[in-house]
């Protein structure tokens, strides 16, 4: 099926966003794939678009329990019903249903410690792993903010599947947590998609000038009224001080 059929087909979309189709074109090809698109650039759909293509189950590693859920509940309100997520939130019969029914699921959530779990990987061995994708891939480098010892464990985890393709998406990554990344997944042979975070409605300012706590306060409400949208201020409570 051509990408930009199924892109309707599946989602009823027109046109993909910008590194969308790049990505989605290697995954199909069977290639590994080292992604990095900004917030809110439809990273999901790099990965969900091709899991109702490809033949088999696609994998997703998710450190969000609520990013898991609300993208559940998002593709089945379009009509794509065989997707689950196997997580915390679920109650013991709830996962014991789940993991029955896995060979009837397009696209299966996971955190990256319930894939520790010898008896969920028992049941992921019988199928077919089509793509194995770790999202929030920073997460596997200790060069991260964010850094997740589990995710360590998400190689030997992709070689009990089978060695499925493997996309490694993020928002962020230096240099060094991609180089972190594709060397703790081994990827081989791979396709790189990195896109910049320049985001031109989007400024950050640090303001360094005010002292004392009424020169901040100055400060603080000369910035609002200078404001033309909306904007977010960071300041610091500890100790329970204002500002």
């Amino acid at each position: 099926m051509n990408v930009k059929k199924a892109l309707y087909n599946f989602f009823k979309l027109t046109s993909f966003r910008t590194g969308q189709q790049e990505i989605i074109h290697d995954l199909l090809r069977g290639q590994d794939v080292l992604a990095m698109l900004p917030t809110g650039a439809g990273k999901s759909l790099c990965y969900q678009l091709p899991a109702f293509m490809l033949p088999g189950l696609t994998v997703v590693v998710s450190p969000l329990l609520s990013l898991m859920e609300d993208q559940v509940q998002q593709l089945k309100s379009k009509g794509l019903k065989k997707v689950i997520a196997l997580n915390s939130f679920l109650s013991y019969e709830e996962r014991d249903l789940a993991l029955r029914q896995l060979h009837e699921q397009k696209l299966i959530y996971v955190s990256p410690e319930i894939l520790q779990s010898k008896f969920v990987m028992g049941k992921l061995n019988k199928l077919k792993v089509s793509l194995f994708v770790v999202d929030e891939a920073h997460c596997i480098s200790q060069w991260g903010h964010e850094f997740r010892t589990d995710y360590l464990k998400l190689k030997e985890a992709r070689h009990q599947l089978g060695n499925p393709p493997c996309l490694a998406i993020t928002a962020t990554a230096t240099k060094e947590v991609q180089k972190d990344i594709t060397e703790k997944l081994s990827l081989t042979d791979y396709q790189t998609h990195i896109y910049s975070m320049d985001r031109e409605n989007i400024a950050m300012v640090i303001h360094r000038d005010a002292n004392t706590v009424q020169e901040k306060v100055e400060t603080l409400v000369t910035f609002v009224q200078k404001f033309q949208g909306p904007g977010i201020i960071y300041a610091s409570t500890r100790n329970g001080r204002k500002i």
